[in-house]
């Protein structure tokens, strides 16, 4: 018989990858591929989403060629993707109105001010489970649709289409113009501010709150179950699943129990806690949002912690500050000092996310002397992801009554040994790091795997779990009180930097 595997596309924010992965969770085979970042203003963040479908267009065999086999064994794919970033696009051509909008973006600061005092924002709120922010779909989606002349109009004769990443992707793959499917997935959709999130359907409330016609949106999925079959790229291939991805590196770290968490670090850093089928309102800055909804059960729901600025706080200190040449260069430069020398920094580049949301606040360094190397600066950058997840973390034990008692991390900062150990320092619980570090492609690959009875059950899942790498905190409680203390008097410097004009 011949052995069969499963594919997961990987959207990402920065580049996108193909993966293949065999009935042990285990990796193959990858294919990479970066995309162009354009930033055409300050604080505004774009993708030419055609560049990426031509990216996974030539992946695809790619990653097969690398696996040494054959379509006729995938038996599934899997998407996960870029959350909140917003395309449009020509419903005969297929061609993309405008570049894609990114969740990083902040033009809509101005919007969402004016939003936020209009009759009915807090009911927008209440109903997604999400604060007006400029991070959200809804808002950019409005405000493509006012600053394009004749847009909306065409979105009402139906003209115009919209969606996410993983929207774009399957309309393309099941056909695009020749009866390509525009669908969405419950994750992806609770991520707009226009999906009621306890009756997981487009809110006729919320759609007229923001002026968003209901013609150009996708139909909304469960995250697991065939969405089509795809026509190009992995042709004869059934479409498993789709997942945001931080919701899918949840589903590839088997979170699939009440209180249990995980945290991955990429060029945001996302926690994400389960609640289970129980929707806990959010509070102290978190989000409610759909953790996963596997097709014919209830959804599950989830916590999330946003950080905006983590790992892409590293490719500034190398690409913009130019102190080192790689990545993990940081580490060693960070381990040349013992301490941070009395300065932090709080890298709020497109305003503060969790537990914030500020998104007048910009960036700042703090305590600088004549006595700081970069060095200093180096361990400041690392710290700042460590304090940030010590937020999150907080608000999280405080909202959901529950103590976290072990934090399961993924994605490619984890390689940092000391970043780790900081972080496992700052909450005083151990950190766990899996086996698999591909968890959001493994994620999706897991949801399609699902669909298609691949694997049999979640129990399946739970069995492929191995742990790689666990760090046990080590720091004294004064030193971690004083040094959090200084870390949220930095904070507050970054508020109100922008003012309305």
């Amino acid at each position: 018989m011949t052995e069969r595997f499963v594919v997961s596309i990987d959207q990402g924010t920065t580049s996108t990858r193909c993966i293949v992965f065999d009935r042990r969770g285990q990796l193959v085979s990858l294919a990479q591929q970066e995309h162009k970042q354009f930033f055409p203003r300050p604080g505004w963040v774009e993708h030419d989403a055609m560049e990426i479908w031509r990216n996974v267009e030539r992946l695809a065999p790619r990653v097969l060629r690398r696996a040494g086999i054959g379509l006729d064994q995938v038996a599934a794919l899997g998407i996960a993707n870029q959350r909140e970033t917003t395309v449009l696009w020509d419903a005969s051509t297929g061609v993309p109105i405008g570049r894609a909008i990114i969740w990083q973006d902040t033009r809509t600061d101005a919007l969402v001010h004016e939003l936020s005092a209009r009759p009915g924002a807090k009911e927008v709120e209440e109903r997604s489970g999400l604060p007006l922010a400029t991070y959200f779909s809804g808002p950019r989606l409005m405000w493509i649709l006012d600053h394009t002349p004749g847009l909306r109009e065409r979105a009402e004769r139906g003209e115009v289409l919209c969606g996410t990443m993983e929207t774009w992707l399957i309309w393309n793959l099941t056909g695009g113009v020749d009866g390509g499917r525009h669908v969405t997935d419950v994750t992806n959709a609770s991520r707009t501010m226009l999906l009621d999130v306890r009756t997981l359907r487009w809110s006729p409330e919320s759609l007229d709150f923001f002026g968003i016609p209901a013609a150009m949106l996708p139909e909304v999925r469960p995250s697991v179950g065939v969405f089509g079959t795809a026509e190009a790229a992995f042709p004869g291939v059934r479409i498993g699943a789709a997942l945001g991805d931080q919701q899918a590196a949840l589903f590839g770290q088997t979170c699939f129990t009440p209180g249990e968490a995980k945290c991955t670090y990429g060029t945001g850093s996302f926690l994400l806690l389960n609640t289970g089928t129980e929707l806990v309102p959010a509070q102290n800055g978190l989000l409610s949002t759909v953790a996963y909804q596997i097709s014919g059960e209830p959804a599950a729901y989830a916590l999330e912690g946003s950080i905006a600025i983590t790992g892409s706080l590293v490719q500034w200190f190398r690409d913009q500050l130019e102190l080192i040449s790689s990545a993990p260069e940081i580490e060693t430069l960070a381990r040349t000092v013992a301490d941070n020398g009395g300065c932090y920094i709080v890298p709020a580049f497109s305003g503060l996310y969790a537990p914030y949301w500020r998104s007048e606040a910009r960036g700042v360094i703090v305590g600088l002397t004549s006595y700081i190397t970069k060095g200093h600066l180096a361990r400041a950058v690392l710290e700042a992801t460590a304090w940030q997840t010590r937020e999150v973390v907080d608000a999280m034990n405080a909202n959901s009554g529950l103590a976290l008692r072990t934090l399961k991390v993924d994605g490619g900062m984890t390689a940092d040994n000391l970043l780790m150990q900081m972080i496992a320092n700052v909450l005083d619980v151990p950190l766990v790091r899996p086996l698999a570090v591909e968890t959001v492609s493994l994620g999706a690959a897991y949801g399609a795997g699902l669909a298609v009875g691949y694997w049999p059950d979640l129990d399946g899942l739970r069995q492929n779990w191995h742990i790689a790498g666990q760090w046990m905190p080590a720091m004294d409680p004064a030193v971690r009180d004083h040094e959090y203390a200084n870390w949220r008097r930095a904070v507050e410097r970054t508020f109100d930097w922008i003012q309305p004009a």
